[in-house]
């Protein structure tokens, strides 16, 4: 039976102790971000309450000029979890503030993810 807990401590304490190893696996339908750490082998459900996309500082000024029909943050993350999400790495979190910050080393946008609700199942 898989141990359910409800905060975001776990996660901020599993990416402290071993960073390199928490990776993005997937989106859900349910508009969660779903983090695995391949060393405790928890996983760290993320509800989504907003998403802030913001392009490199190189993409931004290559890019200024098609920023009326600009797509959603949400939408620049599911596109990004789809086509790469191996590269996406959680790079910052603030469990008082309910923040995760993402960031994807193949299109090298940062993802900043407010956080509904925090989730972590441990096998």
């Amino acid at each position: 039976m898989t141990q359910v807990i409800r905060s975001g401590a776990f996660l901020q304490q599993c990416w402290s102790v071993h960073p390199l190893c928490v990776t993005v696996k997937r989106m859900t339908e349910e508009n969660a971000v779903v983090l695995l750490c391949s060393s405790c082998k928890s996983a760290h459900h993320l509800s989504i309450a907003s998403v802030t996309s913001r392009a490199s500082s190189a993409q931004q000024t290559a890019g200024e000029a098609a920023l009326r029909d600009k797509p959603s943050g949400e939408d620049y993350l599911k596109a990004c979890v789809t086509a790469h999400a191996a590269s996406l790495t959680l790079r910052e979190m603030d469990v008082f503030q309910d923040l995760v910050r993402l960031r994807c080393a193949d299109c090298r946008r940062l993802y900043d993810v407010t956080v509904a609700a925090f989730e972590t199942r441990q096998k």
